[in-house]
């Protein structure tokens, strides 16, 4: 272990997109110390050979549970989800003190909730003990937390987008239309973001249901929120990047100095969060751990629209895993991050 390092970190799936920018950002982190990097594909080679932008020159090892959780203190999994289970679940009985897990796993509070909207799950006895991993609002959870399920880059955007008119009781309708990156469909892309289809176009999809919605609905309704949500997600020929545009229908109005001192009060001092007159644009924030967010009351309509900007791979995923690894081992929040 380095010098002033306060504890190695394994990073199982570092050759996906998310993996391999948290390996990235372990590798010069200040505070934490990059232990190995395993993955199931692509084993044997260096990182930095499948992605040379990363710099990190790692080996990709195939994981060996025994060998792979001794000696570290803190695990990411980047795993797609049924997969990450049994890994989180091996970890945590081999002694890791912390386990992030980026996929939707642990994230939903409701086993047949889970099933429902995924598969037959193989550890529902860590759901009790994992902690939702958005620190702007479960920051006092996640200190000392064993187990936290990263959320979906959707959630991520809409939650912050929402959260301070959902606290102060006031949504009683809204429409989530939110707009990504092929990034996020993972390394192994499929036909609908194969570069002949997304290329000149905007595509909707999930419109039957996106695995992220059962999400959104259980956070939002943990801050008071009974209404349906709408939530519709767009795929733009992007690399990287995600707009979130929500459409509130408030129960009462509201004045944009009520609106800007809600938004206000909520995100004033957070390290990530930022908030703007302009409306956000992805480019505003790629490569980084924020969410810019822009909120307007309309006088015309009595809507309060509310526009949250994040880079879906970092924010959306591995950065925002590296800031829950912070909280919870109870470092700097920003360490490595800025």
């Amino acid at each position: 272990m380095a010098d002033g390092s306060h504890g190695a970190v394994l990073v199982a799936g570092a050759a996906g997109f998310a993996g391999a920018i948290a390996a990235s950002l372990l590798q010069r982190h200040p505070a934490l110390e990059l232990g190995a990097v395993t993955a199931r594909s692509d084993v044997g080679r260096r990182l930095s050979d499948v992605y040379p932008h990363h710099r990190v020159p790692l080996v990709l090892e195939e994981l060996d549970l025994d060998r792979h959780a001794e000696g570290v203190r803190a695990a990411i999994v980047a795993y797609p989800h049924g997969a990450a289970a049994p890994v989180v679940q091996g970890l945590r009985a081999r002694g890791v003190e912390v386990v992030v897990d980026l996929s939707a796993d642990f994230r939903l509070r409701d086993l047949q909730t889970y099933e429902q909207w995924y598969v037959e799950h193989v550890a529902p006895e860590l759901m009790a003990e994992s902690v939702y991993g958005l620190p702007e609002l479960y920051r006092e959870e996640l200190r000392g937390a064993s187990v936290v399920a990263n959320p979906g880059c959707f959630p991520t955007a809409a939650l912050l987008a929402l959260a301070p008119l959902a606290r102060a009781g006031v949504i009683d309708d809204v429409i989530i239309d939110a707009k990504t990156g092929v990034s996020g469909a993972g390394r192994g892309a499929s036909w609908r973001t194969h570069a002949s289809r997304v290329d000149e176009n905007v595509d909707a999809y999930g419109i039957d249901g996106h695995r992220h919605l059962p999400e959104i609905q259980q956070e939002l309704g943990v801050l008071g929120v009974t209404a349906a949500v709408t939530f519709i997600p767009h795929l733009l020929p992007l690399d990287q990047g995600e707009l979130v545009s929500c459409y509130v229908t408030p129960n009462r109005s509201l004045t944009q100095d009520e609106v800007d001192e809600l938004f206000t009060a909520a995100y004033a001092s957070e390290p990530f969060v930022e908030l703007t007159d302009r409306s956000p644009g992805v480019r505003d924030v790629r490569d980084t751990n924020l969410a810019r967010i822009t909120a307007r009351a309309d006088e015309r309509t009595g809507k309060v629209l509310v526009f949250c900007a994040i880079d879906n791979l970092y924010k959306g995923a591995a950065s925002q895993a590296v800031q829950n690894l912070n909280v919870a081992l109870g470092l700097d929040e920003t360490a490595g991050l800025t």
